[in-house]
C-alpha cells in the first residue's frame, strides 16, 4: 500500500475524531432518517471533514459516504465512510461506537481503519499486512471448537424471522449450558474479534460502509470474513455477514445454521 494512502487514512481518522469529541455527551441536533435509523450532528461533521480530505488529496477517487452519498461513481479506488458506525451508543453516550473508513479497489476492499474517538483507540488492517491496534501488532485468536465460542452481534431485533433462526442455531451449539452471548458493540465487535476478545460476529442487513472497514482489520488479524454462505465480501455482497477469529470454524458454523 502506497505511504501516502495510509498517511490519509490515518488524517482521515483524526478529523473524524475531532469533530466528533466535542458531541459526545453534549448537545447536537439529531433526526430520524427514512430507513428510521438517527442521524446526528456529529455524524455529518465527521463525514464532511473526512470527504474535504479526500477531495483535496485524491481527487480522481470516488467516495462512498453514509450521510453525503456517492462521488466520482465511477472511479475503481473508492474510500467508503461510515462517521459514525453505532449512531444509537453515541447517543446514549457509550464509548463502543466507531468511525470506519475503507478504500476499496475495483469493488475489493484493501485497506480499514475501525477508529474510537473517545477511548482513542484505532484498528488499521492493510491487505497482506498485519492488523495493528495503535501500531501494535494484533491477533485473533484460535477457536478450536464451536462449542464454547464467544459470539457477538450487535442486536438480534435486527434479524428477520429466518435470519434470527439461524442465528439463534449457532447460539445453540456455541453455548450448549446457558446461552450468554454479546449484544451491542455494532463495529467494535469485529475490532474486539480482531485483538483476540471475541470468536464469532453475525449479523445481516448491513452495507457496504457498515462493513467494507471491517474485512482488512479482521483478515490482517488472521481472521475471515464472509457473507452467510461463506463467501467473500465485496461491493456487491447481499449484507449478511459473518466473522470468525479461526476460519476452520466456518464449516461448524455454516453446518449449524442449517
Amino acid at each position: 500500500m502506497n505511504p501516502k494512502e495510509i498517511q490519509c487514512i490515518n488524517r482521515l481518522a483524526d478529523a473524524a475524531r475531532d469533530a466528533i469529541r466535542p458531541f459526545y455527551r453534549g448537545e447536537y441536533s439529531q433526526e430520524q432518517k427514512a430507513d428510521r435509523s438517527f442521524v446526528t450532528e456529529a455524524d455529518r461533521a465527521a463525514e464532511a471533514a473526512m470527504r474535504a480530505i479526500i477531495e483535496r488529496e485524491f481527487p480522481e477517487d470516488g467516495i462512498i459516504g453514509e450521510e453525503f452519498g456517492t462521488h466520482n461513481e465511477g472511479a475503481g479506488r473508492q474510500w467508503v465512510l461510515d462517521p459514525i458506525d453505532g449512531t444509537q451508543s453515541f447517543m446514549v453516550g457509550r464509548p463502543i461506537f466507531g468511525t470506519l473508513i475503507a478504500l476499496m479497489q475495483d469493488g475489493w476492499p484493501v485497506m480499514g481503519v475501525i477508529d474510537q474517538a473517545i477511548l482513542e483507540e484505532r484498528w488499521l488492517g492493510i491487505i497482506g499486512e498485519q492488523t495493528t491496534l495503535n501500531g501494535k501488532p494484533v491477533q485473533a485468536r484460535r477457536c478450536r471448537e464451536l462449542a464454547g465460542a464467544t459470539v457477538a452481534t450487535t442486536s438480534p431485533h435486527c434479524f428477520s424471522e429466518e435470519e434470527a433462526d439461524a442465528y439463534l442455531k449457532v447460539i445453540a451449539k456455541a453455548y450448549p449450558d446457558k446461552a450468554w452471548p454479546v449484544y451491542g458493540g455494532d463495529c467494535y465487535n469485529y475490532a474486539l474479534l480482531a485483538s483476540g476478545q471475541i470468536d464469532l460476529v453475525m449479523e445481516a442487513g448491513l452495507k457496504l460502509h457498515d462493513y467494507a472497514a471491517l474485512v482488512p482489520v479482521v483478515e490482517g488479524a488472521g481472521g475471515m470474513m464472509c457473507d452467510w454462505q461463506g463467501n467473500p465480501l465485496d461491493a456487491n455482497s447481499d449484507g449478511s455477514v459473518l466473522a470468525l477469529g479461526e476460519s476452520a470454524r466456518l464449516e461448524d458454523v455454516l453446518e449449524a445454521m442449517g
